[in-house]
């Protein structure tokens, strides 16, 4: 039987068949917007980059910022213990689309990644280290094996949370199935209305998400002029010299940041 390490390898040469060596993040929307990451506090940097290799990521480096690369954003990790997995925050966990689960479901299964059922054979939800959720569809349609799909919030309001990110972000506002989402160019933000109070992604599996933005001098300021303040000025990060970032949090507990410059350069 293969093991995990064979595993690990064979699912790296087909990612990095499949993935540019350099992503390119999806063109920015009107307002300047796109899809930039997903954070992972890692207690085992190493064990998240298996995770995220067998879904198809490479792993890739910004200087000294760690990533998984998939077509159109990253999944940054960071070694920090986290107070929790995603699920009872209010971002529950993030999806993938996939272009054949029989090519991937397999190595999972050998993998030993707990695996949850959907709600039909073309849907599941594996639970990755520092337990982040993941969602997994099928959609053959997708022109490479993997591509990110959508980031799932759980608030009190959602029709409130679209509005909040189609007026800040220029998301655009949508339906689906019975959920409200707000799209920016890579990824869907969809909002489920919570039963119970969600803590803040903060110090949580996922710590925050990142919006890749044209200017950030002129979306720092764009977003104070709205009453929403970073919670430091804009500074360049320890961890890439090209790399500027700032962070905000949404009204229900989402820390989000806004980065410029976070593909490697090279």
């Amino acid at each position: 039987m293969m093991n995990i390490k064979n595993l690990v390898a064979l699912a790296a040469v087909s990612a990095v068949l499949s993935v540019p060596a350099v992503a390119q993040l999806s063109a920015a929307n009107s307002a300047g917007v796109s899809i930039g990451h997903v954070h992972i506090n890692a207690k085992d940097v190493e064990a998240q980059q298996k995770f995220f290799t067998l879904l198809g990521g490479v792993a890739v480096n910004n200087e000294k910022l760690v990533m998984m690369q998939f077509p159109g954003m990253y999944v940054v990790l960071r070694k920090q213990d986290s107070s929790g997995g995603t699920v009872g925050s209010v971002l529950n966990h993030f999806g993938f689309h996939v272009k054949s689960l029989d090519e991937f479901l397999p190595k999972w299964k050998a993998a030993g990644i707990p695996i949850e059922a959907g709600n039909n054979p073309k849907q599941m939800y594996l639970m990755g280290p520092d337990d982040v959720r993941v969602e997994i569809i099928e959609d053959a349609k997708i022109p490479t094996p993997v591509e990110m799909h959508h980031i799932h919030m759980f608030v009190p309001d959602p029709l409130a949370a679209q509005a909040w990110y189609v007026k800040n972000f220029g998301a655009v506002a949508g339906k689906r199935l019975a959920f409200e989402t707000a799209t920016v160019p890579g990824a869907e933000l969809t909002f489920s209305k919570a039963d119970m109070p969600q803590v803040g992604t903060k110090n949580r599996g996922v710590d925050h998400i990142g919006f890749e933005v044209k200017n950030i001098d002129v979306m720092v300021k764009k977003l104070d002029d709205a009453g929403i303040h970073v919670d430091a000025p804009i500074r360049t990060s320890a961890n890439a010299s090209k790399l500027r970032i700032a962070y905000v949090n949404d009204p229900w507990g989402t820390y989000i940041e806004l980065t410029e410059g976070l593909a490697p350069s090279h």
